[in-house]
């Protein structure tokens, strides 16, 4: 009597059916294989397993269905997450206020702690115009922060420098200091407008001559907020009772053209100026027309100091750049100027100073606007 294949009815399964059987009995590379070699794969496997068709074999009415993604997940194991990276960050906010956020690494904090930290600091840093990591003395400043916290706002000491802010942990017991991590240099934004100005230049070409309506452009004073005038104004308070200035020139000369019995014109140039006469003598007719000169003078005063000092010239506060220069365009008018300047450090206890003199005269001034320019006859 023959055996009944208990494994006949695989051949009525389809191939999805089969490969799923084929999955569950742990048969490999079951997707390489065709029917019939599929089926007889599950019906070996089967046969060693001592299983029979009924405990291996689906129904074909009930297709298999896909799996749920929460219970693909639930057997997966967490996905590692990268170890903390101890960094700090240090960003301005505004011209008073910088925002700080951090991440200590365990092994960073076990190393701190171990080694006695007993608090968690910040250490603020004025480094402008400064390279190589240094900063300036006396500028530092230590915040101390919540052992857990990972973010915090600090107050900016002064507005428009550079800082770099340190993390690090305050030693207990006899002191000490355990850095961690260095931020990168940040500017902050300075809180009032730069009263600096460019320096202005007049334009000019050798290759083509100027016409008549060109004027110079109007002094650095209609467009400076104050600070050079009243520079020019303190150096000069004291020496204006000698009354020695452009304007002092024109009276004597107005004078002396009195007592010459009015040999001189009102701009100080007679009729025998040109090496005419009135009537026009020296064969050349009479001509009218208006004409006009305008010519000054501005004084450069320049230097550099430590960038964290303050600089004072006259008693009026200037403004330093990012390096510590500064730069100042005065008028330089007629008569004596004298320009204290004083450098005080930034802590107060250091003072470096210089006076500097200067004196201009001007011996002739016939000049006038072209605005104030009129018709002459010559």
């Amino acid at each position: 009597m023959a055996r009944t294949n208990p494994f006949a009815n695989l051949a009525s399964l389809s191939m999805r059916q089969l490969r799923e059987l084929a999955r569950t009995l742990g048969i490999q590379r079951y997707s390489a294989q065709d029917r019939d070699a599929l089926a007889e794969s599950i019906a070996d496997r089967s046969g060693e397993r001592g299983e029979t068709a009924a405990s291996v074999t689906p129904a074909a009415e009930t297709p298999t269905s896909p799996r749920p993604v929460a219970a693909i997940e639930a057997e997966m194991a967490p996905a590692p997450r990268p170890a903390a990276e101890t960094r700090v960050v240090f960003l301005p906010r505004d011209p008073q206020w910088a925002y700080v956020f951090w991440d200590i690494s365990e092994d960073d904090r076990s190393d701190a702690l171990h080694a006695g930290a007993s608090q968690l600091c910040l250490r603020v840093a004025d480094v402008t115009g400064l390279a190589g990591g240094s900063a300036h003395p006396h500028t530092l400043q230590e915040v101390v922060v919540d052992s857990h916290a990972t973010e915090w706002y600090l107050p900016v000491p002064l507005s428009d420098r550079d800082y770099r802010v340190e993390l690090g942990y305050r030693k207990g017991g006899g002191g000490g200091w355990i850095s961690l991590a260095f931020s990168s240099v940040a500017r902050v934004p300075s809180l009032h407008p730069s009263e600096q100005i460019l320096d202005q230049f007049v334009p000019f070409s050798l290759d083509a001559f100027p016409s008549a309506s060109a004027s110079l452009p109007a002094p650095a004073e209609a467009v400076d907020s104050g600070l050079h005038e009243r520079l020019y104004q303190s150096a000069t308070s004291q020496w204006r009772r000698l009354g020695r200035g452009s304007e002092a020139f024109h009276e004597i000369d107005a004078a002396a053209g009195l007592e010459s019995g009015g040999a001189f014109s009102a701009s100080g140039a007679g009729p025998w100026a040109s090496g005419r006469s009135a009537s026009g003598i020296g064969g050349v007719g009479s001509r009218q027309r208006s004409f006009w000169l305008v010519a000054d003078a501005e004084l450069i005063v320049y230097g550099a100091t430590d960038p964290a000092a303050r600089l004072s010239i006259g008693g009026e506060e200037v403004p330093l750049s990012a390096d510590g220069t500064f730069r100042v365009q005065v008028p330089f008018r007629d008569g004596q100027q004298l320009y204290p300047i004083e450098a005080l450090a930034a802590d107060g206890e250091q003072k470096r100073s210089i006076t500097m003199e200067f004196r201009r005269s001007t011996p002739e001034a016939n000049v006038n606007t072209r605005e104030a320019s009129v018709a002459e006859w010559f």
